[in-house]
């Protein structure tokens, strides 16, 4: 999908539907446990996904993730995926600050199903254009997935 049908499909869609999934309300350590014992009951590793509603590649991320149905349903079943807030009104630094430093946004940590870091992800490298690239999502997604 080109930039500028994205960027239509994102200016005509309704607000909730631009809605990345960012809340600073949220609170990333409990919701870390709740997604530990979602990874220990589903054989999955985590994904933490940090970004916020200002930031253009995390709805880029997330439109792409809706329309590449083949990326979406590896990633669904390879991960548990937790989007933690970073933004003006909840920098969550302290929960971030027990993670590498973050380059740019949105970026993701693979975590194992404890809970326990394991990479950094920059999503620059997985870009192609205005966009992700598949191969790069899916080699990515098999390299971090738990073997089956």
């Amino acid at each position: 999908m080109s930039w500028p049908i994205v960027l239509l499909v994102a200016l005509l869609a309704p607000a909730q539907a631009r809605n990345a999934g960012y809340d600073p309300a949220r609170d990333p350590a409990r919701d870390l446990e709740t997604a530990v014992k979602q990874a220990h009951q589903d054989g999955k590793r985590i994904l933490l996904v940090v970004g916020g509603e200002w930031c253009g590649w995390c709805h880029t991320l997330e439109i792409y993730l809706k329309t590449e149905a083949d990326v979406h349903a590896a990633w669904s079943a390879g991960f548990v995926t937790l989007k933690v807030n970073f933004s003006p009104q909840n920098e969550n630094r302290s929960f971030l600050s027990r993670y590498p430093d973050i380059r740019g946004y949105p970026h993701i940590f693979v975590l194992d199903r404890d809970g326990k870091f394991l990479h950094s992800q920059n999503t620059a490298d997985l870009e192609s254009g205005s966009s992700y690239s598949k191969e790069k999502m899916m080699q990515f997604i098999s390299k971090w997935r738990m073997a089956r």
